[in-house]
């Protein structure tokens, strides 16, 4: 018994819709969210997570409501077809409505940074402090308590101290200094000038000494280091006070929208993932889901190569990116149409099933319907009292088991999500890296990471989903753990922090290949949907609390904690997974005693 990788590709497309999406939303969102309305983290939070409270409720009904359809065009195309007609049209009006907020938060922002390049900067802030000098600024950023009363506002004195910087003389060296251009030409060196003229700006080449050169880009680095990252802080808190708590409606309309798009790409998501159990065979459920993962990641890196090439050609290209995931959307979606005929699929899994003697209701009859025969230690079956309460043992083993995998699922994206839902802005604004920067990290990790898809399915076979569940989850702790201790934001830290995080990729993929089988293993063919929206009431709860809560770790303390904090929800994870009876995967079983029987005839 084999897997019809070609058949189960076709299916994916349907994933490659959902993960193109929320590769770009996951991404772009945060940054949007941060740059237009200048968020907290926890605010910032609260609105990533909206998108998992609306799917706590209508993923369920989705996926139970196709189950119980029985169209021409199959139980769960009808719901695809329409939901991502709706998410196309709507999300292009994500970007435009804030456009307005984004141009103004764009404004306010140079006007601050100027305090880089402007000799007699003057500046006032929201609480009515006018700076007068960029001197008078720089120990505003250097001396402002943070609101928690926990640190600094503006500048991290714990790292300025290990880098021997943390005093007011030495910050303020550095800040005054602001960052130079130059130029490297072969053995030559250069320090750009930059006059404005009216309205033109002209820029001249001086030749400066190799010393020279080296000396100003460290500056540049130790002024990227220690005094940007305060900035853009203090930029984002002066564009939410000024702007969008000015125009309250702006950040309304534009949530507004946001819900609209939220809801139809949660009217398809449950019946177009539970479309993959529907046509394959149990034993097989694992390898299949590694390829529908394969083709989610596909549309992953379409979605990557979309914002990474956007964000290297404009500073905020929000509109285009969103508009050109809405075309490849499409595109995605009539190949699918084409190429897949799900009652003629959904037919063909059920000889196959026929075939080899086995049935996609195996454990629910088994569980659920009491079917199955008891036998005592003497390997004789047991009858009456006996019989029923071997039956119960095994029922509240089934329950407990369908907890546990719910409980581990919901443990684990509250780990992960933690940090995927905060990678833009920790790269940015951490890190002190450009978003395309960020993306190429993210974009990497998922690209490497893809090589274990097939290698995973694979593995489940043999050794099992639970072990090897147990195994994704140990990648991502260990992942977690060393980003916690060793990144720090220093021109090593992308380096540091891509190797990492590529480790918690192959968790990532291990983890998430097998869950779901787990849970698909306990339903039967007439509640698949019902069981993907359990699967995903355990996901969605979980990314609706996580990003208000990592929020917090990150406004309350040090932002490297939000690896920490991942770190223990995966760790409960693997508790509650180690515990786990059933859900794991069967063997594939060989062709039926019958069939060999007639081949022998033959």
């Amino acid at each position: 018994m084999k897997l019809n990788y070609k058949r189960t590709i076709k299916v994916g497309l349907a994933f490659a819709i959902i993960m193109l999406f929320w590769t770009a939303y996951d991404f772009v969102i945060p940054l949007l969210l941060e740059r237009a309305f200048g968020l907290s983290n926890s605010l910032r939070g609260v609105v990533m997570g909206i998108d998992n409270v609306l799917s706590l409720f209508l993923l369920p009904i989705f996926g139970k409501w196709s189950d119980k359809v029985n169209s021409k065009y199959g139980k769960r195309t009808p719901f695809l077809f329409i939901g991502t007609i709706l998410a196309v049209v709507i999300m292009i009006f994500v970007p435009i409505t804030a456009k307005a907020q984004l141009k103004d938060a764009t404004a306010l922002r140079k006007d601050i940074y100027a305090v880089e390049t402007t000799a007699d900067f003057t500046y006032e802030a929201s609480n009515g402090t006018v700076y007068t000098s960029s001197e008078q600024f720089y120990q505003m950023m250097y001396e402002t308590p943070a609101k928690s009363g926990v640190g600094y506002a503006y500048s991290d004195h714990d790292y300025l101290k290990l880098n021997d910087k943390n005093t007011l003389e030495a910050y303020l060296e550095i800040a005054s200094y602001g960052v130079r251009e130059i130029e490297k030409d072969g053995n030559k060196f250069y320090r750009i000038e930059t006059t404005v003229s009216g309205y033109t700006r002209i820029s001249q080449k001086v030749e400066i000494t190799e010393d020279e050169y080296n000396e100003i880009k460290q500056h540049n680095a130790d002024y990227q280091k220690f005094v940007e990252p305060g900035i853009a802080v203090f930029a984002s808190e002066e564009v939410n006070t000024k702007i969008t708590k000015v125009h309250p409606e702006r950040i309304g309309i534009y949530l507004a929208v946001l819900f609209l798009v939220l809801v139809a790409m949660a009217s398809f998501r449950s019946p177009a993932v539970a479309l993959m159990p529907d046509v394959t065979p149990k034993p097989l459920r694992s390898q299949a889901n590694a390829m529908i993962n394969l083709m989610g990641g596909v549309g992953g890196a379409l979605a990557f190569v979309i914002y990474t090439v956007g964000f290297l050609i404009a500073e905020n290209p929000f509109t285009q990116i969103f508009a050109i995931c809405a075309a490849v959307m499409v595109a995605i979606l009539v190949a699918f149409l084409f190429l897949v005929n799900e009652n003629q699929y959904v037919e063909d899994c059920k000889k196959e099933c026929e075939k080899y003697g086995i049935s996609n209701d195996d454990e629910a009859e088994e569980i659920i319907l009491h079917k199955h025969e008891e036998k005592g230690e003497d390997g004789a079956a047991l009858t009456g009292e006996a019989l029923l309460a071997a039956k119960k043992k095994h029922e509240r083993a089934y329950r407990r088991s369908f907890f546990f995998i719910l409980a581990s699922t919901f443990m684990w994206f509250m780990g992960y999500n933690a940090i995927s839902s905060n990678l833009s802005v920790y790269c940015t604004k951490v890190l002190n890296q450009s978003a395309a920067v960020a993306s190429v990290i993210s974009g990497v990790s998922m690209a490497v990471s893809a090589i274990a898809f097939i290698p995973v399915g694979i593995l489940a076979v043999k050794i099992g989903r639970r072990k090897s569940v147990l195994l994704g989850f140990l990648l991502s702790v260990v992942s977690f753990i060393l980003v916690f201790l060793f990144v720090k934001p220093d021109h090593m830290a992308k380096y540091l922090f891509a190797i990492f995080y590529l480790i918690s990729g192959f968790g990532l993929i291990i983890t998430n290949v097998n869950t779901f089988p787990m849970v698909l293993e306990l339903s039967s063919s007439s509640s698949v949907g019902k069981y993907t929206g359990y699967y995903y009431i355990s996901t969605m709860s979980a990314q609706a609390i996580t990003p208000f809560i990592s929020g917090l770790v990150m406004d309350y303390f040090e932002d490297q904690y939000l690896f920490l904090y991942s770190a223990i929800c995966v760790v409960i994870a693997f508790i509650f997974m180690f515990f786990t009876r059933y859900g794991d995967s069967k063997p594939v079983p060989a062709a039926s005693a019958l069939e060999y029987l007639g081949a022998g005839d033959d």
